[in-house]
């Protein structure tokens, strides 16, 4: 909005200033620090609304025990991250760009799908909520959206089909009709691995603003014409405007960490889990750099794995592989302290973050 409407004044003589407006790096930072007002101002009138109406989480029976505790506790504060992503994008955004509108719609669509998620659990005492083919044929929805309107209208500097490989410059995987489907799988996947890891305090919310640092670094040097130059990358002209929209997220993801951190006023339930994850898996589609999920989001494919492995070992032997699954259980069952393991799988995702921008400089 403020792209749209105060930059053509800079024309005027003596509003030059408004020049600024343009910059990529100006407007993120402030879509950042938007999400964090937006975050700080309502996130106590969100928390106060979810404990008038009881709208409190249920804590599965099987869970450690020093959960049960936490029953009670408000929950579906993914709508104030939701809210304090879309708002800023909607203030300090390119409405010109397809690429920020694709992002949008997966947050909200995927916020949209774990808000019926929550509704159900929690005001209908639907214990599984959503039924999970209900849900995947949401995100598979989704998916498909995705991937036909990057095949119908391609950004200039790489095939539609194509992503690139890490560590390896100027090469990619050109997937040809297989490209709806990967995309398909790539938006499921994400989404699903960081509702796995919200299973902690603070847990996701941290992880996923570490992630999203690093997709915003991604995203500038990629749209930046000089940057992609002299680090040899391919440049996408249009990819630097979902810049604005990862600072967004870096702040909605921090802002509601400061009520999520342990011991937390607020979870963010399927709602804001399911978003961020979709917003992840997106921007790494946009950008061609589905493989750096790998790398950027180490901690969530741990996460999806363990569940994976503990799941396929006591079907096909009887036998469990970890104490219990997802892989931030396990380690609180051996004793570890809730924060403990917050920080510690927080070390990792930036060291990993740090490792997947280190492939940018590399041959």
């Amino acid at each position: 909005m403020f792209y749209e409407w105060i930059y053509p004044l800079h024309k005027i003589a003596g509003l030059s200033l408004l020049n600024v407006f343009r910059y990529i790096t100006f407007r993120s930072a402030y879509a950042a620090i938007t999400a964090l007002f937006i975050s700080f101002a309502f996130g106590p009138v969100m928390i106060r609304w979810l404990r008038r109406v009881k709208l409190g989480q249920k804590v599965r029976q099987e869970g450690p025990q020093s959960h049960y505790g936490k029953a009670g506790t408000p929950t579906m504060g993914g709508l104030l991250i939701v809210t304090s992503i879309v708002v800023p994008c909607l203030l300090w955004g390119n409405f010109h760009s397809r690429q920020l509108w694709l992002a949008l719609l997966a947050t909200v669509w995927l916020g949209g799908l774990g808000f019926l998620d929550d509704w159900l659990r929690v005001v209908r005492n639907f214990p599984k909520g959503l039924l999970g083919r209900y849900k995947l044929a949401g995100q598979i929805v989704l998916g498909a959206i995705v991937g036909i309107v990057i095949v119908l209208h391609p950004e200039h500097g790489l095939p539609p089909t194509a992503t690139h490989v890490p560590f390896l410059k100027r090469n990619f995987v050109d997937f040809g009709w297989l490209f709806v489907p990967f995309v398909i799988l790539v938006v499921t996947a994400t989404s699903n691995a960081v509702n796995l890891t919200d299973g902690l305090d603070g847990l996701a919310s941290g992880l996923v603003a570490i992630a999203a640092v690093a997709f915003a670094g991604m995203c500038y040097v990629s749209g930046h014409a000089k940057f992609s130059a002299y680090l040899n990358i391919t440049h996408l002209v249009y990819s630097g405007e979902l810049t604005v929209f990862c600072a967004a997220v870096v702040g909605a993801a921090l802002g509601f960490l400061w009520f999520n951190c342990h011991p937390a006023d607020v979870f963010m339930g399927d709602t804001g889990s399911l978003a961020l994850g979709g917003a992840l898996g997106v921007v790494s589609v946009l950008i061609k750099r589905e493989f750096w999920l790998v790398l950027v989001g180490g901690v969530f494919v741990a996460e999806t794995l363990s569940v994976m492995i503990q799941v396929a070992s006591f079907k096909l032997t009887g036998r469990r592989v970890f104490r219990m699954s997802p892989l931030h259980h396990h380690f609180e069952l051996l004793g570890w302290d809730e924060s403990r393991v917050v920080l510690r799988f927080y070390i990792v995702a930036v060291l990993l973050a740090l490792l997947s921008l280190s492939t940018f400089k590399l041959q």
